[in-house]
C-alpha cells in the first residue's frame, strides 16, 4: 500500500489490534472523501476475512442482494442463498468465519449507515451478531464506518439499546489540518510554499480525496482554475453530490449552508430557521446536528455564554469557495480564477476563508501564544446597541486574567495598520470592554499571513504579532 500520511496516529491504533487479547468493535466515522476506507485498508493490508459495503439510496432486498455477492465472493465452499433477512445474513456470516484458520478475524462493513434501510432490522441482527457470538470470542476485529456521522453516533457509539457501551475504539477522521497538508504535499514531492499550500486550503480545505487531484506541476491558482471552473473539474459538480450522498431528503441541509454562506458573523438558529425557510421543529435540530457532526458548520459560544445567543458558522471551506464563487460562474469562461487574481469579491472571500483556517487551528495559535498550559475558553463576541456591527470573531480567555482578541488577516504582502484601521480596532476594544464588563487585560492579538509591517500603530496596539508559519505547526 502506498505510505500513509497525516494518519500516524490512527494507523498506529487499527494496527495494534490484531495483537489484541480479546475482539475488538472499531466504529469509524468522518465526512465524505475524508479517507476512512482508505485509512482502514491499509492499517489491515487489504486482508479482510469479509467486506461489505452499503449501497446508497437502496432497499433492504438490494442490500441483502448485495451481501449475499459478499459473502459468495469470500465462502468458496458453498453457494449461500439470497438471505431473507439481516438475522439470516449475519448467521451466514458467522458460518463463514467459523471455517477461518486465520488468529484475527477482520469483518469491515463499509457506509454501515446505508445499509440500515427503514423496518430493514439491520441495527438489532448487528447487536445479536455482536452480543450472542463475537462477544464471547478473542479473534474478532468488527470495522465499521460510514460518512454520515450524525448516525453513526446516534444510532450506534450512542446506542441505547443492545450495542450501549459496545464499541471498543471510536474514530473520528478530521480533514487534514494545514501541518498534515504540508506532510501530505512534501510526501508527493511537491514545491508548494505556505501560501500556496494555504491557499488550496481555504478552497478545499484538508480532504485527502480532493487534495490527491492536485496537479503538483501546476501553482495553485492553476489547480483552482482547472478543478473548480475547467467544465470536467472535480469540484464544479461535487457539491449536490456531496450532501445527497450523505443525508436523506438534504435539500434542508443545502438551505441551511446556503444561509450561512451569505452570513461571515454567523447566524443564530432562529436567524437560521428564517434564512433557509426551514421549519421550526425536532427536524431542524437534527439537521443543524447533522452538518455540525459531519465537520461543514461550527456552533460558536458567544462571549457572554448565553445559549440563545450562540452562533452557527460555515466552516467547510470547500462549501463556501462553492456558494461564493463556482455555482454562478460560467462553463465557457476559460481562466475565470486567474482573472480574479485581485479584486474586491476576491477579496472579501480571502478574508473570511483565512479566518475559518485560523479558526481551525485554534490549538496552534494557542501553543504559539503560549498558554498551551493555561486554561482557556474560546468564543465570539458580537456587539449591540450603540456597538451594533461590531464584532471579534475569536476570543481566548485565559485562566490568569487575560483575554486575547484575536484579528486576522490575508494579505500577499506584510499587512500595514493604518490609522483608520487603527481607529476601528480602538473603537471596538472600547466597545468590547463597555459591553461585557471584563476586569480582565486585554491583548490585541494579529494574525495575518506574513506579520505586520513596522509603525507606531503596530507597537502601540498589538501585543501578538502571528504569522502564517504557527499555523503549520
Amino acid at each position: 500500500m502506498d505510505k500513509l500520511v497525516g494518519r500516524e496516529k490512527e494507523y498506529q491504533l487499527l494496527s495494534s489490534l490484531k495483537e489484541n487479547t480479546a475482539s475488538s468493535f472499531i466504529a469509524i466515522y468522518g465526512r465524505r472523501r475524508v479517507g476512512k476506507t482508505y485509512l482502514i485498508r491499509n492499517a489491515f493490508n487489504n486482508k479482510f476475512e469479509f467486506q461489505l459495503t452499503g449501497i446508497a439510496n437502496s432497499n433492504t432486498a438490494q442490500q441483502l442482494l448485495n451481501f449475499n455477492i459478499a459473502i459468495n465472493k469470500y465462502d468458496f465452499s458453498e453457494n449461500h442463498p439470497i438471505a431473507k433477512n439481516w438475522r439470516e445474513a449475519f448467521q451466514q456470516l458467522i458460518t463463514l468465519l467459523e471455517k477461518s484458520k486465520s488468529k484475527k478475524k477482520i469483518v469491515f462493513l463499509d457506509e454501515l449507515p446505508w445499509l440500515d434501510t427503514a423496518r430493514s432490522g439491520f441495527i438489532q441482527a448487528l447487536e445479536h451478531f455482536w452480543n450472542a457470538w463475537v462477544s464471547s470470542r478473542n479473534d474478532i476485529i468488527l470495522v465499521v464506518c460510514g460518512s454520515a456521522a450524525a448516525w453513526m453516533i446516534n444510532k450506534l457509539i450512542n446506542n441505547k439499546g443492545g450495542l450501549h457501551n459496545r464499541i471498543t475504539h471510536r474514530i473520528r477522521l478530521n480533514p487534514f489540518t494545514l501541518n498534515q497538508c504540508e506532510a501530505y504535499f512534501k510526501n508527493r514531492s511537491a514545491k508548494f510554499d505556505r501560501y500556496q499550500i494555504l491557499l488550496i486550503y481555504m478552497v478545499m480545505g484538508g480532504i485527502p480525496f480532493y487534495l490527491d487531484q492536485i496537479d503538483t506541476s501546476q501553482s495553485a491558482d492553476q489547480n483552482i482554475d482547472r478543478l473548480c471552473f475547467q467544465q470536467d473539474g472535480l469540484l464544479r459538480r461535487e457539491f449536490n453530490n456531496l450532501f445527497h450522498a450523505l443525508f436523506q431528503k438534504a435539500e434542508g441541509h443545502i438551505s441551511i449552508i446556503e444561509a450561512l454562506s451569505v452570513k461571515g458573523r454567523g447566524l443564530t438558529r432562529n436567524e437560521i430557521i428564517k434564512a433557509a425557510h426551514i421549519t421550526n421543529n425536532g427536524a431542524a435540530t437534527l439537521m443543524l446536528k447533522e452538518l455540525e457532526e459531519s465537520h461543514f458548520i461550527r456552533k460558536y459560544a458567544p462571549f457572554s455564554n448565553k445559549e440563545k445567543m450562540s452562533l452557527y458558522q460555515l466552516t467547510d471551506p470547500y462549501s463556501l469557495f462553492y456558494l461564493k464563487w463556482i455555482k454562478n460562474s460560467s462553463e465557457l469562461d476559460q481562466n475565470n480564477w486567474i482573472k480574479q487574481l485581485d479584486n474586491p469579491k476576491k477579496r472579501a472571500w480571502t478574508g473570511y476563508a483565512f479566518e475559518q483556517v485560523c479558526l481551525e487551528h485554534i490549538v496552534q495559535i494557542k501553543d504559539a501564544l503560549g498558554i498551551s498550559a493555561i486554561e482557556t475558553r474560546t468564543s465570539s463576541w458580537v456587539g449591540h446597541g450603540d456597538n451594533q456591527g461590531a464584532q471579534i470573531d475569536l476570543i481566548i480567555d485565559r485562566r490568569d486574567r487575560v483575554i486575547n482578541l484575536c484579528e486576522m488577516k490575508f494579505s500577499i504582502h506584510p499587512f500595514t495598520i493604518t490609522k483608520s484601521y487603527a481607529d476601528t480596532l480602538a473603537t471596538k476594544i472600547a466597545a468590547f470592554k463597555e459591553q461585557t464588563k471584563t476586569k480582565s487585560a486585554i491583548y490585541l492579538t494579529l494574525i495575518s499571513t506574513f506579520g505586520l509591517v513596522s509603525n507606531s500603530y503596530a507597537s502601540s496596539m498589538i501585543q501578538n504579532d502571528l504569522q502564517m508559519d504557527i499555523l503549520f505547526k
